[in-house]
């Protein structure tokens, strides 16, 4: 073991032990050097090799943190999208939208931030709406956040010709008993789901203030209507550290 792994490894046990604890700041340098009789140099690569694994981040100046743990959200997939629960989610506090209401009923305070525009939508979302190459979408894009924590990005996409002049054009929660797009006739009958986990792009890490080494989930969810027609396709960039994901698989 080096010098630094030795460094590294007793600040882990420490950060393990409750010792330190999260978003208490590590030792000073000098502190460290006079504790374990080291260079600053070869502290700072025990320091480093923490930042690496995303145990200790970076605060303002040069101060040098325990990574908070953040409260994991529990995400049941199989219903959170069924109509039942759409027809019973809409209520003052969360405007109907059933993410926002899985949060309310888990005692914390969700909002979102809301863009919409028409966009040349990703390939791989082009090729779940089987757009043509020239087609266009909608794209809802939503910053998620939970006691004003970001959680999440829920970028949704629509084919352009489905939703021109609906309230899915609003830049704000909208809602409807049964889900807006039922609302106006586009009846989701299933979903495909695709899970892919990446660490997240330069943008991502950015908006949702991910310390190093965060590995994102990248859901992709697919609604078909009852003759297998592409209405929708969500793309959901969920953090690591504070999500678990939930399915109910039946036997039959």
């Amino acid at each position: 073991m080096t010098k630094s792994q030795e460094i590294a490894y007793d600040l882990r046990e420490r950060i393990s032990s409750g010792d330190l604890k999260g978003g208490e700041a590590l030792p000073s340098e000098s502190k460290m050097m006079t504790e374990y009789g080291y260079s600053r140099e070869t502290i700072r690569a025990g320091v480093r090799l923490l930042i690496e694994e995303g145990l200790v981040v970076t605060g303002q100046g040069q101060g040098k943190y325990v990574r908070e743990d953040y409260p994991p959200v529990v995400w049941n997939w199989t219903t959170l999208e069924s109509r039942s629960r759409h027809a019973n989610a809409v209520d003052g506090k969360t405007a109907g939208d059933q993410w926002a209401s899985a949060v309310a009923e888990g005692g914390k305070a969700p909002r979102q931030d809301i863009t919409v525009s028409i966009v040349e939508p990703p390939l791989h979302v082009r090729e779940c709406l089987n757009l043509p190459e020239d087609g266009l979408a909608v794209a809802r894009k939503r910053i998620r956040y939970v006691d004003s924590r970001p959680y999440a990005l829920a970028d949704s996409y629509f084919p352009q010709e489905l939703v021109t002049g609906t309230p899915l054009m609003e830049p704000r929660d909208v809602s409807a008993p049964g889900g807006i797009l039922a609302s106006i006739g586009l009846v989701q009958a299933k979903y495909t789901d695709e899970i892919a986990v990446r660490m997240p792009t330069r943008q991502e890490a950015e908006l949702l203030a991910l310390p190093a080494a965060t590995p994102v989930a990248e859901h992709t969810r697919t609604g078909y209507d009852a003759d297998g027609r592409p209405l929708r396709c969500m793309v959901t960039i969920l953090p690591g550290d504070r999500h678990k994901i939930l399915y109910e698989v039946s036997t039959d």
